[in-house]
């Protein structure tokens, strides 16, 4: 969940300022959510690792959840949003896990009190776009053993998004809007992100999956699709307009195309959302051995 601002879109030059993430919006479709953050961390092969920092740890559930599959670990939570952060401490009285308000472009494997072993990031890069010059300073800052998986949705051209950018270019705003949206461009294909990592020395575990995610609808209630992006794609839009009569305007015309895109079923509405997911682990073998050595030393993608 980084950053909640951006101080400047690295393509466009342009200022970019989100609305501040709210726990309670983002929670809505907490299970849908957080399924891929789980299938990602069960292809996680290091068996023990002393210190895990999950980079965009938003409201903490997930990141307890490696507190409680590694107990032996020092886990890290570090996220950019205040308000993200005070819900997590909320949730960790007994202290579990040390929470760090950071943004992803700042933070270095250097900062933690030791090696991180693990460092996961789920659903956190689409927000960060110059996460694919930071991958590598992450990578080889891992020890022998460690592992980097990340996640990141891949749904930018669905309707969803499609239809948020062709609503904003029409709007009297449309310059401003513009680069806060533009951001999403960021996440590259599957295949990038597989050489970046393949190329730095890792083993390499990269997948795309598309989720066909059914969102509950109630009658004459707001669609559940912009229920969805409110508490994450649409931010860089409210963050916008503030005012409530301009909010009101631009989401009354992103609705009613949401409803001829998705129409609502008596079972609710279809919702496909695609993920790239990339585990890459740090080979333990000594220096030298070549890839082709063994089986376990491959490099592989499936």
């Amino acid at each position: 969940m980084n950053p909640q601002t951006d101080d400047l879109d690295s393509r466009s030059g342009a200022a970019a300022t989100d609305a501040a993430w709210d726990p309670a919006q983002y929670a809505h479709f907490a299970d849908q959510r957080s399924r891929p953050f789980h299938e990602l961390v069960a292809r996680i092969p290091t068996p023990s690792p002393q210190r895990i920092v999950d980079l965009g740890s938003g409201t903490g559930e997930l990141t307890l959840t490696l507190a409680a599959r590694w107990p032996d670990a020092a886990v890290l939570g570090v996220d950019s949003s205040p308000e993200m952060l005070a819900t997590a401490r909320a949730l960790d009285p007994d202290g579990r896990v040390q929470w760090v308000e950071a943004r992803a472009e700042e933070w270095e494997p250097a900062a933690s009190e030791g090696p991180v072993d693990v460092l996961v990031t789920n659903a956190t890069l689409q927000w960060v776009p110059t996460h694919l010059r930071l991958i590598p300073a992450w990578f080889e800052g891992l020890p022998p053993g460690g592992t980097f998986a990340m996640q990141v949705p891949a749904n930018f051209d669905a309707p969803s998004h499609r239809l948020m950018r062709e609503v904003a270019a029409r709007h009297p705003r449309a310059s401003e809007l513009a680069p806060g949206l533009d951001r999403a461009r960021s996440v590259a294909l599957l295949e990038t992100y597989a050489a970046l990592l393949l190329d730095l020395g890792a083993e390499v575990d990269a997948w795309q999956t598309t989720y066909l995610q059914v969102l509950a609808s109630e009658e004459g209630g707001e669609h559940p699709v912009l229920d969805w992006v409110r508490g994450t794609g649409l931010r860089p839009v409210l963050g916008v307009l503030n005012e409530d009569e301009e909010r009101a305007a631009f989401l009354a015309d992103y609705e009613r195309e949401l409803e001829a895109a998705y129409p609502r079923r008596p079972f609710g509405v279809l919702f496909p959302f695609t993920r790239l997911f990339a585990v890459a682990h740090k080979s333990s073998e000594p220096t030298g051995t070549q890839p082709g050595d063994s089986e376990e030393t491959s490099k592989t993608l499936s």
